[in-house]
């Protein structure tokens, strides 16, 4: 059987371009036939990527499949996952996040951590020499993950690690990482004709503290003042969210990818004694800005305080 390979729902560029990578890798490299699948519809910045690198965009699946062999990738909280992924058969994890818990596999499997900025870094590690039969499609998928999970080196997530292999990966093919950078952002920032439901759930992760759950969604941008002009609609829209999600708040981010900042609506007192415990910050009104948090898993998730 095919190997399914995905990442987690609401994928962004590592968790459209990992997919994509590691099936070339199975299937050209190892001899073993994978595919990549998507849980979703990639966001505007992955949808940039695909085009740019002329690459197909993987199905969208709902399911796992029960006894279907997958590897995940980007992920390993069964929060962001197909709903059966017990009932698959889960050859495989690699991952740059912290661990969760809660999967459950048929027998012992290969799982792969590490706390680099980057699940494709990590996957050129794996490749070994075999990296180097890289097509440029690949090679310009794993680039755009390292700039985007990186925010082009501004994430405090970034390591040597990431910036070498994309120094090396841009070098050879012949672009510069700022102005490529630059392009991703831009397709990134594009939100203008999103929903403010999909803007909430474009980037986010469901994350419980202390019996409170809440869906923790970051927009990284260049024009932060687009979403900030919907703060309104976008704080009516999460109660919406909230009892269609099965969560309690929606902890909304605007990071300013070039100031280095991020921007916290505040919908509610619950957000606000968040803001205020968890990031030492003074609100006195329906947003509150944070400077120097740039990456939900290193600055923002650790630090939740209800």
């Amino acid at each position: 059987m095919t190997i399914k390979v995905f990442g987690h729902k609401a994928p962004d560029t590592d968790s459209t371009g990992s997919p994509i990578i590691w099936a070339w890798y199975l299937s050209e490299i190892k001899g073993t036939p994978a595919e990549a699948k998507l849980l979703g519809e990639p966001n505007t910045e992955a949808a940039f990527v695909l085009e740019r690198w002329n690459l197909d965009k993987p199905e969208i699946i709902t399911e796992a499949g029960a006894g279907a062999p997958c590897v995940v990738v980007d992920t390993n909280n069964p929060e962001e996952l197909p709903a059966d992924i017990n009932e698959a058969d889960l050859l495989q994890i690699i991952d740059h996040h912290k661990l969760t818990g809660g999967i459950e596999t048929k027998s012992p499997i290969d799982i792969t951590m590490r706390p680099l900025a980057c699940t494709a870094t990590i996957m050129y590690d794996l490749m070994g020499d075999d990296a180097a039969r890289m097509p440029e499609a690949i090679k310009g998928a794993m680039l755009s993950c390292i700039l985007s999970d990186t925010l082009e080196y501004r994430s405090p997530t970034t390591t040597e690690t990431d910036k070498a292999l994309a120094e090396k990966l841009a070098a050879e093919l012949g672009l510069n990482v700022t102005d490529y950078a630059a392009e991703l952002f831009a397709a990134k920032s594009d939100v203008s004709a999103f929903s403010d439901a999909d803007l909430i759930r474009m980037d986010s992760k469901i994350n419980e503290v202390d019996g409170v759950k809440f869906r923790v969604s970051v927009l990284e941008t260049t024009a932060p003042q687009i979403p900030l002009d919907r703060k309104a609609s976008l704080m009516e829209t999460m109660k919406t969210v909230c009892a269609e999600d099965g969560v309690d708040h929606v902890l909304l981010f605007v990071v300013d990818i070039l100031k280095e900042e991020a921007t916290l609506l505040v919908p509610n007192d619950v957000v606000k004694g968040v803001a205020e415990k968890s990031f030492g910050a003074s609100v006195s009104g329906d947003a509150v800005v944070l400077p120097g948090i740039m990456s939900r898993k290193k600055q923002i998730i650790p630090n939740l305080k209800v």
